[in-house]
């Protein structure tokens, strides 16, 4: 099929130089494995997972055969005053997974979503306790929480929300982002050692400045994942558990990127050894094939939020909030055959694995090159950093990525980085292909 037997009239891209792209398309029509089929027939290979969503690799025959059983059985069924059964088996499996008392779980279709809903939980679980007036929330530069109004509030990526600055939520805060760019340019598979509490900002001034009393809740990513693959220093988050612990505030892990498997184990949550209130989860949970997202809460969450209503008639709903599609039956089904086949196939540990062979051959391949100011790996997924055009920002990761491209690989440009996270199937030999298109795209572009 050549691009010009459909129209591009009509389909405004996401988080796409719409203007450049229909000069020089990237349409896919098919996939498999680790590759893609292009409209003009060439084969791509899938070094980002298709943003981090497909890690099981493309066309999986088990996640196909169950979405097309459920489509024959069920095809949907309103979330509201009903359920159906295969939210429920999500749900279960989901939490089985789930680290600490994380037993309950509130789907929705997104990542964006899941931000969305793990706010409006944290602001009800409050006020169900009796402290509505806990109505601030926490942040960092440079995070991503998604794109609903709540999500791009709390997160912290400039361009993000400059456009809707006037609309975002009002009583925000943000600590100072956790990249140390002179000390740990270069870091692979370790916990960066810190000389300084980088933590002392949110005791002593953003605590303070808003009174902890008044704060609902902190929501960070384990891994600031769509900023370009930064690792939290060593001892972060489990100091994080403790400051919130100490003030009665909710800690929201954002495992959208995280979770299923990228670090080689079911959650950030297990690797780094730190149990949040709420989970936000998204991406891999269906290979990416059907939308499907959630929240994760403790069972103190929501048994807070029923002990606070059972003085109300047994009809009075205890939290006015759900989508349309929460907990879709097909997107619910695609989920357990997708979590199945993580657990038939060891994909976890796999991923685990190969990252490791990922970790060694971006170190050992682009250290050095130019441009390049910074290398960061951990479990599958890694990013190089490179040194921005004067008056371009973004711009030589861009050219890098289109580069790629027309040589077969798809990577992904975030800001000043390359970032490589591909499926947990991948082999040797395709993460050797990887960088070294990667390294002649940033030889070509120094």
């Amino acid at each position: 099929m050549a691009y010009q037997d459909f129209s591009m009239d009509h389909h405004w891209l996401p988080f796409t130089p719409n203007r450049s792209f229909k000069k020089d398309p990237r349409v896919f029509v098919a996939a498999d494995g680790m590759m893609f089929t292009t409209h003009d027939g060439k084969q791509v290979l899938d070094g980002i997972s298709s943003l981090w969503c497909v890690a099981a690799g493309h066309n999986r025959k088990p996640i196909n055969e169950a979405i097309k059983k459920q489509l024959d059985t069920l095809d949907y069924a309103t979330a509201f005053q009903a359920s159906n059964d295969q939210a429920f088996k999500a749900s279960e499996m989901i939490a089985a997974m789930a680290p600490g008392d994380l037993n309950r779980v509130l789907f929705c279709s997104s990542g964006s979503e899941a931000a969305d809903t793990s706010i409006k939980v944290a602001l009800a679980y409050h006020r169900a306790r009796g402290e509505g007036h806990r109505t601030v929330f926490i942040g960092r530069e440079r995070g991503y929480h998604g794109v609903g109004f709540g999500g791009m509030s709390i997160g912290g990526i400039p361009a993000n929300r400059k456009v809707y600055s006037t609309a975002l939520l009002p009583r925000v805060d943000h600590m100072r982002f956790i990249h140390d760019p002179v000390n740990h340019a270069y870091i692979h598979g370790q916990e960066p050692v810190w000389q300084e509490d980088i933590l002392l900002e949110l005791e002593n001034r953003i605590l303070p400045l808003h009174d902890p009393s008044n704060i609902a809740a902190v929501m960070v990513e384990p891994v600031a994942g769509s900023a370009g693959w930064y690792l939290p220093p060593k001892g972060y988050l489990k100091r994080l558990r403790e400051i919130c612990d100490k003030h009665g505030i909710l800690l929201i892990f954002d495992e959208v990127i995280t979770g299923f498997g990228r670090l080689g184990c079911n959650f950030a949550s297990d690797y780094y050894g730190v149990v949040p209130d709420m989970l936000n989860f998204a991406k891999c949970v269906t290979n990416g094939v059907i939308p499907l997202g959630g929240v994760i809460c403790t069972d103190r969450i929501y048994d807070s939020m029923m002990q606070a209503n059972s003085g109300a008639p047994e009809h009075a709903i205890e939290f006015f909030h759900g989508y349309t599609y929460s907990g879709h039956p097909v997107a619910c089904a695609a989920a357990i055959a997708t979590l199945t086949l993580f657990k038939e196939d060891n994909l976890f540990e796999r991923a685990g694995n190969m990252g490791r062979v990922l970790g060694d051959v971006l170190h050992s391949n682009f250290k050095g090159l130019p441009n390049v100011v910074g290398i960061r790996t951990l479990g599958l997924a890694g990013a190089v950093e490179l040194s921005p055009i004067a008056g371009s920002p973004g711009k030589r990761a861009f050219d890098i990525f289109m580069d790629c491209f027309h040589q077969g690989v798809l990577v992904r440009p975030a800001a000043e980085n390359i970032v490589i996270c591909p499926p947990f199937i991948v082999e040797k030999q395709h993460i050797e292909r990887i960088v070294n298109v990667v390294g002649e795209a940033i030889r070509k572009n120094a």
